[in-house]
């Protein structure tokens, strides 16, 4: 019995060594996080390095160049970034998947002229609008084919997933999906579709660039703005992302690269970018443009 008192105080002593030995790990644990929180404050799966998903093959707005990825939206994020002080690495995917892969946090943003939609929305979130579109109309040399009003039958090529195939899917159409640009490219040239419902400005360029196999027959409109998506729940990403934005609509970078990439596109007169709280300086001429 004269033992207890002595073990009793040895216990006591040991209990108390292990909870200060775990405070001072729940502290160096504290001390940890909150560095981390502060070299790496949106949450990023590199700190200082922005992970975005693009495509490869939709020009003017996202497309690669000498091995380089550029385009409007790329060039507009790039600069984004660098007001965030954060450097970007671009990633090629394909545009049915890049959604879910920002969500998952394969990528921490996506940069593919992604249109707004309450869909979408279930799946990622967005910032604030960047740029305006319209849908265009691909259709072979010598169609007579003329106007959106003229696909019902026929064989209609959209990308998967995009808001054209939104389009599509809800004018009753039946579309044929495909993986990427390249792909409705390659079935207008073929004769194996009719027509190709595309972001008008690659469709565009596409026509261009097809040696006369191509013409653009229509385009109108796009109901909603482009965006930069992120994950859900990425709020401090998305709050300096939109911040970032309305930086480079100040200083003239938006309406520089709008003159770059789309030289002579009107602006719709209710079109604001970014928060819409900044006035985007009148663009270069496209002369001008071109000799920066």
């Amino acid at each position: 019995m004269r033992f207890l008192p002595a073990l009793t105080r040895a216990a006591a002593l040991g209990a108390a060594t292990i909870l200060a030995t775990t405070a001072l790990a729940g502290c160096g644990d504290d001390a940890s996080s909150s560095s981390d929180a502060a070299g790496n404050p949106y949450g990023l799966a590199q700190a200082g390095v922005l992970r975005a998903g693009t495509l490869t093959d939709a020009p003017p707005n996202v497309y690669l160049k000498d091995g380089k990825f550029t385009g409007f939206d790329n060039d507009l994020l790039t600069a984004v970034a660098g007001k965030l002080g954060l450097k970007v690495e671009f990633v090629g995917t394909d545009f049915s998947a890049l959604l879910s892969q920002v969500n998952n946090h394969k990528f921490d943003v996506g940069s593919s002229s992604i249109t707004i939609t309450e869909a979408r929305k279930k799946t990622v979130d967005f910032g604030n609008g960047y740029d305006f579109g319209y849908f265009g109309l691909d259709v072979p040399a010598g169609s007579p084919i003329t106007g959106f009003d003229q696909l019902a039958g026929k064989r209609v090529v959209v990308v998967q997933g995009t808001v054209q195939d939104d389009y599509a899917t809800g004018n009753k159409l039946n579309p044929v999906r495909v993986p990427d640009y390249n792909g409705a490219i390659n079935q207008l040239k073929a004769g194996t579709a009719d027509a190709w419902i595309a972001p008008a400005e690659i469709g565009e360029k596409s026509a261009t660039d097809s040696s006369g196999k191509i013409t653009v027959a229509a385009k109108q409109l796009s109901p909603a703005p482009t965006a930069y998506a992120v994950a859900k729940g990425s709020d401090k990403l998305r709050e300096a992302l939109n911040k970032g934005l309305d930086e480079v609509i100040a200083d003239g970078t938006w309406s520089r690269l709008q003159a770059q990439y789309y030289p002579g596109r009107p602006i719709p007169a209710d079109f604001k970018p970014g928060s819409g709280t900044v006035s985007a300086p009148a663009a270069p001429s496209a002369s001008a443009s071109a000799a920066s």
